[in-house]
């Protein structure tokens, strides 16, 4: 952690703050605006804030300080180093000599592997056999939030059947000095260990490490099989493998150059606790639920101890660059081992890393995307994303207006849209069940033959249609604002932002609009709630992909006339008890609170970190339905 810091700084990536700063609010608000700036802004070390660590924020939270955490210039690189390695050990090899050349890769290969040594490690200098969590700088990071709680964690947990570890993130709210919770999801495998321990009548030991290599880190948030250990990707990543020390006071091991572990065990037997709500990267809080207690039995640290963290809120933030390392690392083992006919993945920012992804194809047959949308939804926690789009290998589809033109031009509402069911992230709440709902397909490949609906058109100059915004405003007073800018650009949507005040009122809005002229050439109609800014597309976006359960919300109008395009309407407005019978409490959007924001006004001056910054939560105030997490 000291060497990332060093180079971070070195390389003009990190403001070190002298002014003291408080722990609850503070902190958060700063990196909030700092890493919603367009490079992700610098990282942030708050080395007065009441406590004996100083408290590193936003440290991976742009493209260059995670390529400084793992050492390389290009993502890809990391991608196309596994890729070489998969290819090179899984290909035949003809001969004794050929078998031989392989030595070296497998001593590379079990270089990365993680080593438990003998005696105490750095991270275990100073040791508190009385823990109490209030030494260190745990932050509260929004108003509305349930208390404070460790958002950079590494979990560390073993199958008590195999020994098998695991590494994962999973937020603690803090509960007492020595009590936290432990919230992983049910499909987590966290979660699925605790099942084992469960079963056996056996309390559960946990570490939980914070700092050290920015790699090991990163390795509890990535996407690996049960089976591959998280140390050994993080071996991988800093071409050196992970040294673990046992535990002070659980049959478990650490790493040794963590800066701070956090031993302690659940027991399957007790009372969950009522855990949140929380500020999630959803942009929207996760409600309280209940979750596993965990008891805390020892704290140790380096004697120079850092304390990671990171905030979460309305993307984009520090997490947006996690995902676009993951995106760029796993994209080459993905074409291995599944899907080699796929060129590229994208996560785009607004889709908070579930409920948007695109990818590319070498498309060779009819169906193809099809199956490309079969497989990744079957894997890993590709399972839970929401709306998948899948285009040609020509399409950059990193140029989001690219895409969004290439989409327009060859999808038929009638014919390419596809729809399924299955699990979604725990966090997901627009879906009517828990964990539960629907995803959508759009296959916005150029067609086969057999894949062609000849009945209604397909293509239509955008740039040619003139729609009446005022007289359609007027004819329909619920509609407020309509943005047909993207017509301009020979893309084929509509944002429209209405107040909703009566059952099934979208779906018989957008069957009236679609006989006006101009809207009746365009495909894709998409409502919010105003006072969603409709002009501001991201923000659009953010907000009905989060809204939507795909098949409740999704409808084709198909078109009456030949010649004209069929209608695909998406209602990305909150769901309500009274008129859309939904019956899961919703919740409100992340955002500061104007004490907490006056207060960084104030003070900005102090703490040195650069130009202004006005807090993002201000673009975001209008949208704030309620004084708690949940919308009644």
């Amino acid at each position: 952690m000291q060497n990332f810091i060093k180079k971070t700084e070195q390389a003009g990536e990190l403001f070190r703050i002298k002014t003291k700063v408080n722990t609850e609010l503070e902190i958060a608000e700063i990196a909030d605006r700092m890493s919603k700036l367009p490079d992700g802004g610098k990282a942030l070390l708050f080395e007065n804030n009441g406590t004996y660590f100083p408290v590193l924020i936003n440290a991976l939270g742009s493209e260059k300080r995670m390529q400084i955490a793992f050492g390389v210039d290009d993502f890809n690189e990391t991608g196309e180093e596994l890729d070489a390695m998969f290819k090179s050990l899984t290909s035949p090899k003809k001969g004794f000599f050929e078998k031989l050349k392989m030595l070296p890769e497998l001593a590379s290969l079990s270089s990365y592997m993680p080593k438990t040594v003998s005696g105490k490690g750095k991270s275990q200098e100073i040791i508190h056999t009385n823990p109490d969590l209030s030494i260190l700088p745990i932050l509260k990071t929004w108003s509305r939030d349930g208390g404070k709680f460790i958002t950079f964690p590494q979990v560390i947990t073993k199958d008590p059947n195999t020994g098998i570890r695991n590494v994962g993130m999973y937020r603690m709210q803090v509960f007492g000095k020595d009590i936290t919770g432990m919230h992983w999801h049910k499909h987590k495998t966290g979660a699925r260990h605790f099942s084992e321990y469960k079963k056996l009548g056996k309390k559960m030991p946990i570490a939980v490490a914070l700092g050290g290599h920015p790699a090991l880190t990163y390795a509890a948030t990535a996407p690996l099989p049960d089976n591959i250990d998280e140390y050994m990707l993080a071996g991988f990543l800093r071409k050196e493998k992970v040294k673990l020390v046992k535990a002070v006071t659980q049959n478990i091991e650490v790493p040794a150059e963590a800066d701070i572990i956090i031993e302690g065990f659940v027991d399957p037997q007790e009372d969950f606790i009522w855990e949140g709500p929380f500020g999630d990267h959803t942009g929207f809080f996760s409600l309280p639920d209940w979750y596993p207690k965990f008891h805390v039995t020892c704290i140790t640290h380096k004697k120079n101890a850092v304390y990671p963290a990171t905030v979460v809120g309305i993307p984009p933030m520090e997490d947006a660059w996690i995902a676009k390392a993951t995106e760029r690392i796993f994209l080459a083992p993905i074409k291995l081992t599944m899907l080699p006919e796929m060129t590229d993945m994208n996560i785009p920012n607004a889709g908070v890393a579930h409920n948007l992804t695109l990818v590319s194809i070498k498309k060779s047959f009819a169906g193809h995307a099809q199956k490309v949308m079969s497989s990744l939804w079957g894997a890993g926690q590709m399972m839970f994303n929401k709306i998948l789009t899948v285009f040609d290998e020509e399409v950059k589809i990193s140029d989001y207006k690219q895409a969004a033109q290439v989409l327009s031009e060859n999808v038929n509402p009638e014919s390419d849209i596809i729809f399924m069911k299955g699990p979604l992230d725990v966090l997901d709440h627009s879906s009517s069940k828990f964990a539960y709902g629907s995803k959508l397909g759009i296959d916005a490949t150029k067609k086969y033959n057999e894949e062609k609906n000849d009945t209604n058109a397909i293509n239509i100059n955008t740039k040619t249609i003139e729609i009446d915004i005022l007289s359609v405003k007027n004819k329909y007073p619920e509609i407020k604002e309509i943005n047909d800018e993207l017509l301009k650009d020979d893309i084929s949507f509509l944002f429209i932002s209405i107040e909703k005040s009566k059952k099934q009122q979208v779906n018989k809005l957008a069957q009236s609009i679609v006989k006006e002229a101009g809207i009746k050439k365009v495909k894709f109609l998409i409502f919010v709630d105003f006072p969603v800014n409709v002009f501001d597309i991201e923000q659009t976006t953010w907000i009905f992909a989060n809204n939507i359960e795909p098949i409740r919300d999704c409808s084709v109008l198909k078109s009456e006339d030949i010649g004209e395009v069929s209608h695909f309407v998406i209602d990305g407005t909150r769901k309500r008890a009274d008129i859309d019978n939904f019956k899961r409490d919703w919740p409100d959007i992340v955002a500061s609170d104007k004490k907490t924001i006056n207060l960084v006004d104030k003070k900005w001056n102090e703490y040195g970190i650069g130009d202004f910054i006005s807090s993002p939560s201000e673009k975001y105030k209008h949208l704030i339905l309620s004084k708690t997490a949940v919308v009644e």
